[in-house]
């Protein structure tokens, strides 16, 4: 975003905080803020059920990036900018954590929602979604090539030329992706993650900006236009291949390796110094209720926390969650991705 944007989205913030939102009490209907991040979609009726339901009004605010809302929040925590913040994912936890952006809450929801994606008391994993390596079905038979079943697979002579990954200093999967290397591979010992991307780089691996030029400018499979047939992407792509096919196709064009899969969970808070914590509070079980669960996967492509939620056809025929994805503490993230994002453009710009 450029910097008139940046000031642009502080100042209209920052008027939205002074205005107090929806009063200093909490006695009945109100308002709530909900900040989230720009990818945030879900069915204008499922809010509508909220609202007719409580009798609140919801706020929606978009804030950029998940990165660039976690800072406007931490710039306004004084001052909240919303009561609720939607978005958040693991990546970013650990900073706001340490900021006390959230009052801690649990709610009854909680009960269905696994246990491993429940990483602080002081936020609410309402999705997930994996990281994980995609490739082109077509593509690699053409090459008369098998899929790769390792990461390490990437690095050999007959995977050259054929990846395409995002920089993690740019890109949301692209770190991800690095992490998961880093949790893989290890910092120590004989093959630490450093030598495996120098193999990569060694490899021809390419990489680019973002997951837009990797997957629809680089990738050959489903809708990309590029002659790589192994991206970085998430487990949910090749359903959304299949939805989005025109003409209809009855088989997903692309693929999922499961090694190496990094599991994204997006959270929800109630904001520290919200002056309508009950309505808040009251948002935060929506999120959890089936009628919302149930909206995630088709609106955002990713999966609903609670597990009671059915999944829509598409989810459940032409992908499957990973057995073993990457998870890494939110505080490990955060003392370490600076200098993981410098390491890794080292190894990239000298390899």
């Amino acid at each position: 975003m450029r910097k008139t944007g940046i000031r642009a989205l502080m100042v209209g913030l920052l008027l939205i905080a002074g205005c107090g939102g929806s009063g200093s009490e909490d006695t009945g209907p109100t308002t709530v803020r909900l900040v989230t991040h720009d990818s945030f979609e879900i069915s204008d009726e499922i809010l509508a059920a909220f609202e007719e339901e409580t009798g609140h009004t919801v706020e929606r605010l978009s804030a950029g990036d998940a990165g660039t809302m976690v800072n406007q929040a931490i710039l306004t925590k004084d001052n909240p900018i919303a009561d609720v913040m939607f978005g958040i994912d693991n990546t970013f936890l650990g900073r706001a954590l340490e900021e006390d952006l959230f009052e801690e809450y649990r709610s009854p929801g909680l009960d269905n929602v696994p246990a491993s994606l429940q990483l602080d008391p002081r936020v609410t994993p309402i999705d997930f979604g994996d990281v994980c390596l995609n490739y082109d079905v077509a593509g690699l038979s053409e090459r008369d090539l098998p899929p790769p079943t390792t990461l390490r697979d990437l690095t050999k002579p007959e995977y050259s030329g054929l990846l395409v990954v995002e920089h993690p200093g740019t890109s949301s999967p692209g770190l991800a992706f690095l992490m998961s290397t880093v949790a893989v591979f290890g910092e120590e010992g004989d093959y630490p993650w450093q030598s495996f991307w120098s193999d990569l780089v060694a490899n021809d691996v390419l990489v680019t900006a973002g997951w837009e030029d990797a997957y629809y400018g680089a990738f050959s499979g489903g809708a990309g236009e590029g002659d790589r047939p192994i991206v970085v992407s998430y487990a949910s792509s090749p359903p959304a291949e299949v939805i989005y096919a025109d003409p209809p196709v009855s088989e997903a064009p692309t693929r999922v390796i499961q090694d190496g899969c990094f599991r994204q969970i997006e959270f929800a808070g109630v904001m520290s110094g919200t002056p309508v914590p009950e309505a808040a509070r009251d948002l935060i079980d929506f999120m959890l209720s089936l009628p919302f669960q149930e909206d995630i996967p088709l609106n955002m492509f990713v999966f609903p926390a609670n597990q009671e939620a059915q999944l829509p056809d598409e989810f459940v025929n032409y992908t499957e969650v990973p057995a073993s994805p990457v998870l890494m503490q939110p505080e490990i993230i955060d003392a370490n991705r600076s200098r993981w994002i410098e390491e890794w453009i080292e190894i990239v710009a000298t390899s």
